[in-house]
């Protein structure tokens, strides 16, 4: 079995973030769409920075799941939050394993509804409630399957960010087929702190750069092992300073096991990935990506 160095399983955004409809070989239609029905979590590797192992998808094998991460050298996951109804679920994921989860909350956008206001009001009732959280996210723009609330969507981004701001927090952001839209948002803060990760990141070189010139890490999983994937070609150049390794379970399962439930463990498939890519040894990526993930998270 392959193991990721101790180092660098202190992190893993990621978060970041997970799809309704299981995307097909080589779609954008990758990590998004959480709904909770069909699951979210946000896992960090090495610390892996973005899963979804409250997900009643792995309700039957919660702890077999923790036990093969840790196994394989995942010491630490980022749950994020979808809407209300993920709130309790994710909690008790966190206080089930408090040392092998951490959590961040925001308001998805898919979740962005006619009663989006209400959702935004639970979800500051419950960041503000005394819960320690790392993250404001899942948050961000997505544009693929439906427009109707995209202002709504842009409203619900601009009062997170605002959060994020206040509380001096990194955001988590789920852009799909809205990269333009959350770019113009963003240049809304200029002179503002903001960062964070483009969870899942599923834009061109263009994009990448523009993200990275903003202080943005990409946050990268199984996508980039698949065969008809051009995500390799758009990060060599971006360097692995600016990656974290994500896996977005239950979905998006790296080759080998892509069709199968994600989960955390599948990090090394990425991370081996990726190797490839930078050419450099898994052990430079594990040191590099967990540092990345702990500048950004401070879990430690």
């Amino acid at each position: 079995m392959q193991t990721i160095s101790p180092v660098a399983l202190t992190l893993a955004f990621i978060i970041i973030l997970v799809s309704i409809v299981r995307p097909e070989q080589g779609s954008e239609a990758t990590c998004h769409n959480y709904q909770y029905k069909e699951g979210y979590a946000c896992c960090m590797m090495q610390d892996g920075t973005h899963s979804h192992i409250y997900d009643p998808d792995f309700d039957s094998d919660r702890a077999e799941v923790v036990n093969r991460a840790l196994e394989a050298g995942v010491e630490k996951v980022l749950l994020a939050n979808v809407d209300t109804s993920t709130i309790e679920p994710m909690i008790q994921c966190h206080r089930q394993y408090p040392d092998f989860t951490a959590m961040a909350m925001g308001l998805h956008p898919t979740s962005v509804k006619e009663d989006w206001q209400t959702e935004l009001r639970n979800i500051e009732d419950a960041l503000r409630s005394g819960n320690k959280y790392l993250s404001i996210g899942e948050i961000g723009l997505d544009l693929y399957w439906d427009k109707t609330f995209a202002q709504e969507q842009e409203k619900a981004l601009e009062q997170q960010l605002d959060w994020a701001i206040s509380l001096d927090l990194p955001v988590i952001l789920h852009i799909r087929k809205a990269h333009a839209e959350t770019f113009k948002v963003l240049n809304k803060f200029k002179g503002k702190t903001i960062r964070g990760v483009f969870h899942c990141f599923g834009g061109g070189i263009e994009e990448a750069k523009k993200a990275v010139d903003m202080g943005f890490l990409l946050g990268i999983g199984g996508v980039v092992t698949y065969k008809n994937s051009n995500l390799g070609e758009v990060i060599e150049p971006i360097g692995i300073n600016h990656i974290l390794l994500e896996t977005d379970a239950p979905y998006l399962s790296p080759v080998p096991n892509r069709g199968k439930r994600n989960e955390p463990s599948n990090l090394i498939y990425v991370r081996d990935r990726l190797s490839s890519i930078f050419q450099i040894n898994s052990q430079k990526v594990d040191e590099i990506t967990t540092k990345n993930a702990r500048d950004l998270f401070a879990f430690y």
